[in-house]
């Protein structure tokens, strides 16, 4: 019986992660779950899965939740502000923590559950892209378990030998391939990509997911960011992790052995699969979808990313290979644009640019602490929010 804590409960992939675990009540246990401040689902969750715990970071969506608990029975702690969702990240009586809250506020307690030498189920981009070689040393010190669940770094983790020991060359491995979609805008002409409204871009081809990352996706900044994670999680250097775009989303990643062997883990887009894989691993368990009917795949298509129309992951790239600091920076810069995009403040190209700007105004330091990238977070934000303010005005954008 594995006992969960799962931080993000309220998104996309906690739906997914609690559809699984219900379909395994002989073998996972919800002792906690959290979120950011989505009150009303998670007292839907709490009434369902009866947890010993619940956190929000906001503080009066946790007094509602608090309220609305008591009115209905449910005999559940309620915590809040962020340092309820570190205190949830390392309960002793919890050994397996999913790590989905989207954005900073995620970094705090997905490293506390590392450091607590927790097994870490990791959606939460931010802790390798804010927290880099900090994050991955307090895994290694607190004897934490990772486990990727990204679709793209579970099936790279798939592909990759049994015993892994984060050396591409010691293990035979001459590049890891992250797939893209090019989400919805791929073949969309350059020239109306100002006009697309965020609707527009959340309506990802293959996809459900959030509002905010499905806008990473559809600017490839999600993809960039995963290039980051790659480095990070498997200890391939920037030369070594390609992307190719991929729009069928039945291949969700590959990896390159010297031998010219290339192995791809295959499945249709689902986070289910991933998800089950982790939770299990290294067992396999039933996630609830269906099987993958290879005479039914008409064609499976593969091309290079354009860099023109996908400027954001040229900028995580180059984020990469100036280090330190400089991802912290750009994950920042990149979480303000999108929320004024989604706010109808911005249009969809001013997204990149504002990245662009606040990378080049803010300083790239070493990373020795996690006040380093925090306090790179802070600064990018204010360049962006700046860019922002002072870019000239171009008509609204629809909301």
């Amino acid at each position: 019986m594995k006992r969960l804590t799962l931080l993000g409960a309220t998104g996309s992939v906690g739906d997914s992660t609690l559809d699984v675990v219900a379909r395994h009540p002989d073998r996972f246990e919800v002792v906690a779950l959290a979120a950011h401040s989505n009150a009303a689902k998670l007292r839907a969750l709490c009434r369902r899965f009866r947890p010993r715990y619940a956190a929000l970071c906001d503080d009066a969506a946790a007094c509602e939740l608090r309220a609305m608990l008591r009115d209905d029975g449910v005999r559940t702690e309620v915590l809040g502000d962020a340092d309820g969702l570190v205190t949830v990240a390392s309960l002793p009586e919890v050994d397996t923590v999913l790590a989905a809250i989207v954005g900073a506020a995620g970094l705090a307690p997905t490293l506390a559950a590392a450091r607590a030498g927790k097994r870490i189920l990791l959606a939460n981009k931010e802790a390798l892209v804010m927290g880099g070689a900090l994050f991955m040393d307090a895994v290694a010190h607190g004897g934490a378990t990772l486990l990727p669940i990204d679709s793209e770094h579970n099936a790279i983790f798939q592909c990759l030998p049994a015993h892994y020991a984060g050396d591409p060359s010691l293990a035979g491995v001459r590049r890891i391939l992250l797939t893209a979609s090019g989400g919805p805008f791929r073949t969309r002409p350059l020239a109306e990509l100002a006009s697309v409204t965020p609707d527009e871009a959340c309506a990802h081809p293959n996809w459900s997911m959030g509002r905010k990352i499905s806008v990473d996706s559809a600017t490839m900044m999600n993809k960039g960011l995963e290039v980051i994670e790659a480095h990070f999680l498997f200890g391939a250097p920037r030369e070594a992790i390609d992307v190719v775009v991929h729009p069928q989303s039945v291949i969700h990643s590959l990896v390159e052995y010297v031998d010219g062997s290339v192995l791809a883990q295959l499945s249709h887009p689902d986070m289910r699969t991933p998800i089950a894989h982790a939770l299990a691993y290294p067992e396999r368990i039933d996630a609830g979808v269906a099987t993958l009917d290879l005479a039914r795949l008409s064609a499976l298509a593969f091309e290079p990313p354009d860099f023109a129309r996908f400027a954001c992951l040229r900028l995580a790239y180059d984020a990469l290979r100036e280090g330190g600091t400089a991802p912290a920076a750009l994950n920042a810069a990149n979480e303000t644009a999108v929320s004024a995009f989604l706010a109808g403040r911005i249009r969809f190209t001013d997204i990149a640019s504002a990245c662009e700007a606040a990378m080049t105004r803010t300083p790239t330091r070493a990373l020795a602490t996690l006040d380093d990238a925090r306090e790179a977070d802070a600064e990018a934000r204010s360049h962006a929010s700046a860019w922002l303010a002072a870019r000239p005005v171009q008509g609204t954008v629809a909301a």
